[in-house]
């Protein structure tokens, strides 16, 4: 008889909630089933920043031009943003492109959309560099094409994540997004 082969169990999260703020193995995580308080108004962060402006300077040495388009949403903002979109699409169609309030990455101040925030900037020269360097300077593309059932949005390429140099990178390496990598999910409640 063949050996059964071994499969390892994934690891159980580490789920911790500071001030009503969820980080999952010590990352700050927003998506559709872990929120922030309404009053969790960070700015941008300054170490994303400064990366940003790295990997921006890095892009420019091979020809690609790089700018934030939208960087840090309050809460409010998100809130009206989402609603403009119920109001134009519905609020199943807006669910797959746009975060409720509280859900929205951009509230951390560790995300950013790059140059343009639509389906025009898919295979572009900034969104291929972007698929191939954001993680050397601490970022992920957070809503890969092929994640779309997993993280619950479409896939947007302009669409950033600062985990830190490391992070990035064994996140890249792995082929997961965060969702998969950190063993959670991304749904709403309701």
């Amino acid at each position: 008889a063949e050996p059964t082969p071994e499969v390892t169990p994934e690891p159980t999260p580490d789920i911790q909630v500071v001030d009503g703020v969820t980080y999952v193995n010590g990352i700050l995580i927003a998506n559709k089933s872990y929120g922030l308080p309404a009053d969790y108004a960070p700015g941008v962060s300054e170490e994303a920043q400064s990366a940003f402006e790295e990997m921006a300077a890095g892009a420019a040495e091979d020809g690609i031009n790089l700018y934030i388009a939208s960087g840090f949403r309050s809460y409010d903002y998100q809130a009206k943003l989402y609603q403009r979109y119920v109001d134009r699409d519905g609020k199943e169609e807006a669910d797959t492109y746009s975060a409720r309030p509280g859900h929205s990455e951009h509230q951390t101040g560790l995300a950013f959309d790059l140059n343009e925030v639509s389906d025009a900037f898919i295979g572009t020269p900034e969104a291929e560099w972007l698929a191939a360097h954001a993680h050397e300077y601490g970022f992920i593309i957070r809503y890969p094409a092929d994640k779309v059932e997993i993280t619950g949005y479409k896939y947007e390429p302009w669409h950033v994540r600062y985990l830190g140099k490391e992070t990035a990178a064994a996140v890249y390496e792995s082929g997961l997004c965060l969702e998969e990598y950190l063993g959670i999910d991304s749904v709403y409640a309701d």
